[in-house]
């Protein structure tokens, strides 16, 4: 009111704005009430005493309204003075739904839109990382509806809501057992973070009430419509609310309003500013006024200096700051306005001169200069821009003792770019310390749960908001890098999750190499054993013409021990890592090898089998005899085995592979063989000849002894054959590398078997007994 009536003042005595035009006003207080509002705006209409509805009682008539401060009495007078055109101006409705021109299309307002406000409190909270709040909203239609699209916006963020509680209005507040209820409500409560969508008496009432059973204290959050000035209530609370922070409309200082204020009123009798102030704060008025409704004299040592500095710090008002603007907007619209049309004649109203409506157009291109420059004006929906400032209230020490302090410690301006628009100073914010206990210059922490550290994801607890979670380790393989991991990221198959499962790091790969010590001994042994088997074959060369290596087809045993040679040999195909080249080999040339191998003991066997029966008279094998019936055995046998594994190359070949799922952390390296069933058909064409060969060298195994080696190739038969049989079930029950192994010991027995078996005695008779490798000893042996 102070500030309406002062700018009224300084806009009369202006002469560059409304030249010889005195603006008259009338004020009326609607007591927060809507019921009020009506009857005060159809007795400013009417212009009498009483109530008159649709009927001017006086002369002068009003061509605007300025108010109301809250937005349920402000939507009530928009709606009467709508039907009449009457442009209105309201310094503190934020409701969202004043910014349908169509229903309220005289309503303007010098405080920003309400969803502005909203979204400055969600980049507060998500600046602090507050994301479980309650909210106190008061039991009215704006409250409701604004309450309600916070909650949508906060829910779009991440922003959880634990509880949202109706605090009855200033009448009901006879209902202690659900004001309990709510406060209860708010004291069990684990969000710290409250805030109040609510206008002053219900939060004074709220803390006055919350604080007495000293329940602990919250971070308080106050929007613009609840906070205004700092009162007695407020300053007897000082220890519960410090911390507070609270979003307030625009500041601004209104030059010379100061001195206006701090003025004797004895020298200033006719200052009806200086008088509304003193019977405000005094209850009485300077000896030189009168009014109808207070007759109280003040002393002469009166001043206005004896109130707090707060009370009339014009470099910081905001909401007398807002009706300041509203007037001079209002001013420059009328003053356009008569420019357009003429002023009013002599005798004359400004009423008479300018209509309502016509005042309306002006409004949408009235502007008002601030003393800092800004220009501001009206935007499209008829607001100002969304412009708040966000002040810590910091308990301090005044002349009457301890008070609040509010301090502004960031800004939020919805014109700015996206990510800039909210700019707050942390370091310049006082938490109240009865809130955090450890650390007084960090904020305090509002969550349902403890954030997830890296390593952990959220796991959400049914039936509860989507903030409240627990934090469950990443499974093995699977990392998160970052807090609050809604899901694990599975690393790359070439990796695997370290031991705090924040990072993934390569496998450690695992194969047979030359390095290992099972590597390196398979290589030596199998190096050793083809140095054995060469040795041996130059034995046989040297000794090619004595009776012991022409006995039982010379040839065949050069063929032998070259295959078991390079059967010694392919065991270097399996060690060292995997590559495409030594995966197709290992198998095929394995299964040749052995393949030729044993086929070469089968027609050494069928060998004998002919030479004996030949002797016996009449027989129709001894045309059999001397021909190359054994050659052509070992090379059909061998070209079988061939075939299979050139079926096996084109159709499905082996590969090279990895193996991840075996052992945690570890990436086996590995040849895949491409089609199971061709290599077990390799292995088992192998097994058919070997129990073969098994079987005749087992029958003829009485023979003279001079003539065959039936018994000898028994033996290594059942060597051979053991050593395959036993390699199946170890084949399938090992993994990774000592599959490998397993494999290389049965290739280096079943050789060693057939070697050892087959050539050595008779290496033995070549070495040590040569008066044994003569034929006089063999033909004396049989006979």
């Amino acid at each position: 009111m102070v500030a309406f009536i002062y700018a009224i003042q300084e806009i009369n005595q202006r002469e560059d704005l409304l030249p010889n035009i005195t603006l008259g006003y009338r004020i009326f207080d609607s007591a927060s009430n809507e019921h009020e509002a009506i009857l005060k705006t159809f007795l400013l209409m009417s212009g009498g005493r009483i109530l008159a509805p649709n009927y001017i009682c006086q002369e002068k008539r009003m061509v605007a309204f300025i108010g109301d401060l809250g937005s349920a009495t402000s939507r009530v007078i928009s709606v009467i003075t709508g039907i009449y055109h009457y442009p209105q101006i309201s310094y503190g409705s934020m409701d969202t739904t004043f910014t349908d021109r169509v229903r309220f299309p005289f309503l303007y307002r010098t405080v920003p839109n309400e969803r502005y406000q909203h979204i400055a409190i969600v980049q507060l909270l998500k600046h602090f990382g507050w994301i479980w709040v309650g909210i106190v909203i008061s039991d009215d239609e704006s409250s409701h509806r604004g309450s309600q699209d916070l909650l949508n916006l906060l829910a779009r963020n991440g922003i959880c809501v634990e509880f949202l509680w109706i605090y009855g209005t200033d009448e009901h507040f006879s209902d202690i057992e659900s004001q309990f209820k709510t406060i209860r409500r708010v004291r069990k409560s684990s969000a710290k973070v409250v805030i109040f969508y609510c206008n002053k008496h219900i939060f004074d009432y709220f803390i006055e009430t919350y604080t007495a059973r000293n329940y602990p204290d919250k971070i308080w959050i106050n929007l613009s419509m609840s906070f205004y000035f700092v009162d007695k209530t407020m300053r007897s609370l000082v220890g519960r609310l410090k911390g507070t922070l609270a979003f307030s409309v625009r500041k601004g200082e209104i030059p010379g309003l100061r001195d206006a204020l701090l003025q004797s009123p004895q020298n200033h009798p006719h200052n009806s500013v200086i008088a509304i102030l003193c019977f405000s704060y005094f209850g009485c008025f300077p000896p030189t006024q009168h009014f109808d409704y207070g007759n109280k004299r003040c002393p002469e040592n009166i001043t206005l200096r004896l109130l707090p500095q707060m009370l009339y710090d014009v470099e910081n008002f905001r909401i007398t700051y807002s009706i300041y603007m509203a007037t001079y907007l209002l001013a420059q619209a009328l003053h356009s306005a008569l420019g357009h049309l003429g002023g009013p004649t002599a005798n004359s109203h400004l009423s008479d001169t300018i209509k309502p409506w016509q005042l309306k157009r002006k409004l949408k291109g009235a502007y008002f200069l601030s003393s800092s420059g800004e220009k501001i004006s009206f935007t499209s929906e008829g607001d100002v821009p969304g412009v708040f400032d966000i002040t810590n209230w910091v308990g301090t020490t005044g002349v009457t003792g301890p008070t609040l302090t509010p301090v502004t410690v960031g800004h939020f301006n919805s014109s700015a770019p996206e990510g800039q628009q909210l700019r707050i100073n942390d370091s310049d914010i006082h938490w109240n310390p009865r809130v955090i206990m450890d650390n007084f210059s960090s904020a305090p922490s509002s969550v349902c749960s403890e954030r997830c550290s890296p390593g952990y994801r959220k796991a959400l607890r049914q039936g509860h908001p989507i903030c409240c979670y627990d934090c469950v380790p990443c499974a093995e393989g699977q990392i998160s890098n970052s807090t609050d991991s809604d899901n694990c990221i599975t690393c790359h198959e070439s990796e695997w999750s370290n031991k705090k499962k924040d990072m993934c790091i390569p496998r450690t790969v695992d194969f047979l190499s030359h390095g290992d010590y099972l590597g390196s001994g398979l290589v030596s042994l199998s190096v050793v054993s083809a140095v054995v088997t060469c040795s041996m074959l130059c034995i046989f060369c040297i000794h090619n013409n004595t009776p012991v290596v022409k006995a039982n087809n010379r040839e065949l045993s050069y063929i032998l021990l070259l295959s078991i040679f390079f059967s010694f040999l392919c065991v270097l195909l399996f060690i060292g890592r995997p590559q495409k080249v030594t995966c197709l080999l290992r198998q095929v040339t394995f299964g040749i090898n052995f393949t030729l191998s044993v086929s070469c003991v089968l027609a050494k066997t069928v060998t004998v089998v002919i030479a004996f029966n030949a002797t016996k008279p009449g027989s129709k094998i001894k045309k059999w005899v001397g021909t190359r019936v054994s050659i052509w055995l070992v090379l059909l046998c061998s070209l079988v085995q061939v075939g299979i594994c050139l079926v096996w190359l084109i159709s499905s070949p082996p590969f090279p592979d990895y193996d991840t799922h075996t052992y945690t952390g570890k990436m086996i390296l590995q040849c895949n063989e491409g089609s199971v069933t061709a290599f077990y058909t390799v292995i088992g064409y192998m097994g058919f000849l070997s129990a073969l060969s098994f079987i005749v060298a087992f029958l003829v195994r009485k023979l003279p002894d001079s003539f065959n080696e039936a018994q000898l190739i028994t033996f290594s038969m059942l060597v051979f054959c053991s050593v395959w049989v036993s390699f199946i079930p170890a084949y399938l029950s090992t993994k990774g590398k000592y599959t490998v192994a397993v494999e290389i010991f049965a290739i280096l027995t079943s050789s060693a078997g057939l070697l050892g078996c087959i050539f050595i005695p008779k290496c033995h008779i070549i070495l040590f007994h040569p008066e044994k490798n003569t034929r006089r000893h063999l033909i004396g042996k049989l006979g």
